[in-house]
């Protein structure tokens, strides 16, 4: 397959257009013309771009890529490493951050969807179709302990809760993969019984107190990597290439 057929249809199935985001999405780093091995994950690491490498991979697609808003634009230290790699092995660099997130079946949120059995998923800021947090619901109501235990062994990873002051069932719950732990105030506000993120503030435990929505706090890394498994799965089943996801754990 050729780079600028995979990267049109990157595009066009992730339409990066769409949303406004912290960092360029699709092709960061150029390299081979020729696609046959790609490799997915969730963040560029030098432990992924070593193992790309070693995969003979000629496209990395991430979740997290390189040149973020505000960050520095020196390429030095861990930074001239990674990219150094990259070029060196003419590996093709793309990374799709908040259009993972949102996509209606890869998506990192569509994909605890699944996960967790939760039904109608719609977006959780009214009026925006694109709401990166969403909200949905149980077939039937669950206990605090029961939907922490579920993300839990879900995820593999044991799960933080902050309780909601009247320990009310949970029938109706919102989501946002990675660090959405602010959507929790809108959450509450729209009456919904319990919201999930990756990772917590300090006024998050304030909010769920308050305003009486329990809190799960699941890990960045840990609610982020199904839009990149799911994303390999898609590319063997709809491309010319051999496509591999590759965990790099994280506990955070």
């Amino acid at each position: 397959m050729q780079l600028n057929e995979f990267e049109q249809y990157l595009n066009t199935l992730l339409k990066p257009e769409q949303i406004k985001d912290f960092c360029p999405n699709g092709l960061q780093i150029q390299g081979t013309n020729n696609i046959n091995k790609v490799i997915t994950g969730v963040t560029a690491t030098q432990d992924l771009i070593d193992l790309a490498i070693a995969e003979k991979a000629d496209a990395l697609v991430v979740h997290h890529g390189f040149f973020w808003k505000n960050e520095s634009y020196v390429i030095r230290g861990m930074k001239h490493k990674r990219i150094k790699a990259l070029l060196e092995n003419d590996i093709n660099l793309f990374a799709y951050h908040l259009p993972l997130d949102i996509h209606p079946t890869l998506g990192n949120n569509a994909q605890l969807a699944e996960l967790f059995s939760i039904n109608n998923v719609a977006p959780l800021e009214t009026g925006n179709a694109l709401s990166v947090a969403v909200r949905g619901d149980f077939n039937s109501a669950l206990t605090a302990l029961e939907l922490e235990q579920r993300i839990s062994k879900q995820l593999d990873r044991s799960c933080m809760h902050i309780a909601a002051p009247s320990n009310k069932k949970i029938k109706t719950v919102a989501w946002c993969s990675g660090g959405g732990q602010s959507y929790i105030e809108l959450a509450a506000e729209l009456g919904i019984d319990a919201f999930i993120s990756g990772e917590v503030s300090e006024q998050t435990t304030h909010v769920a107190r308050e305003m009486d929505i329990h809190f799960y706090c699941a890990g960045h890394h840990a609610t982020e990597r199904y839009g990149a498994k799911a994303l390999a799965a898609h590319f063997n089943q709809h491309l010319p290439v051999d496509a591999k996801f590759i965990d790099i754990d994280n506990p955070a």
